[in-house]
């Protein structure tokens, strides 16, 4: 019989993952598009030590959240919803309102819906920093650009 040789499966481990900035501007890009890419790089699945069950992604910065573009009606049409716990406490707001109180909350909950559930994408969405204008206070890790 023939012996053959047994390749190990890399494991990440919590203390040695290395977590780069980066920082988007989301003047111009498509919501769903630039939410999966997002998704992608807090998830770490760039990195070829990946591990599905640990946390290995980057941080990212989101800058002009208010200047992101939509296709078709989707303005008028797509509603997000929240309750407040009374009851007939739901309200429901359209993504046209919702980018003039909230913008940050629209890509939060895009790249939400993609990330696994549980502690662990609560843990990776915590990564994500998203805001309204072009500053942001995260100038001490020196974010590189991220194009998408």
């Amino acid at each position: 019989m023939k012996q053959t040789r047994m390749h190990k499966t890399y494991v990440a481990k919590p203390g040695e993952v290395e977590r780069k900035w980066y920082v988007v501007d989301a003047t111009g890009k498509t919501l769903g598009r630039l939410a999966s890419r997002i998704a992608t790089m807090l998830r770490g699945k760039h990195k070829p030590e990946f591990t599905p069950h640990e946390d290995v992604g980057d941080f990212v910065i989101v800058l002009n959240a208010e200047k992101i573009k939509v296709t078709g009606r989707k303005l008028d049409q797509k509603k997000y919803y929240r309750v407040s716990g009374y009851p007939s406490g739901l309200h429901s707001v359209t993504l046209r309102r919702q980018l003039e109180l909230h913008p940050d909350r629209v890509i939060r909950a895009a790249v939400k819906g993609m990330l696994p559930r549980g502690h662990l994408g609560r843990k990776q969405l915590k990564k994500l920093k998203v805001y309204a204008g072009d500053e942001h206070p995260h100038e001490a890790q020196q974010p590189e650009p991220l194009e998408l």
